[in-house]
């Protein structure tokens, strides 16, 4: 959804920044595992910062939901789904990793299920 689009239907700016998601910036990649990573809390996620082996953590799993990460950090970083069991990325791994200078796309397809999409530069 587009901020613009919204905001063209007569939401308010705060309205908008509800409905369309909010970004993030300056993130520091936290902890070697799923209950030490960062929680992401906002729709688009620029992490700038990180040391090896670090990560972060998505949101709870909500059918529908998309999530923007873009990494920065000069560390490759992992991310992982919010539960603890039962959700994967792409129908099989229960983590992703994402290389420097990458971006990834992360779409619910439902309560258990991550699609995500990765693109360089």
């Amino acid at each position: 959804m587009f901020p613009s689009h919204v905001l063209a239907s007569g939401q308010s700016p705060l309205g908008t920044r509800a409905i369309a998601g909010a970004g993030a910036t300056g993130l520091v990649a936290l902890g070697t595992n799923q209950a030490t990573a960062l929680q992401l809390s906002s729709s688009m996620n620029a992490i700038t910062t990180s040391s090896a082996s670090t990560g972060v953590k998505l949101p709870a799993t909500e059918e529908g939901l998309d999530i923007w990460i873009r990494n920065d950090s000069g560390q490759t970083i992992t991310v992982y789904p919010f539960e603890t069991s039962g959700t994967t990325f792409n129908n099989a791994a229960s983590n992703v990793s994402l290389s420097n200078h990458n971006s990834m796309h992360c779409k619910a397809f439902n309560t258990t299920y991550w699609a995500t999409i990765t693109a360089s530069a």
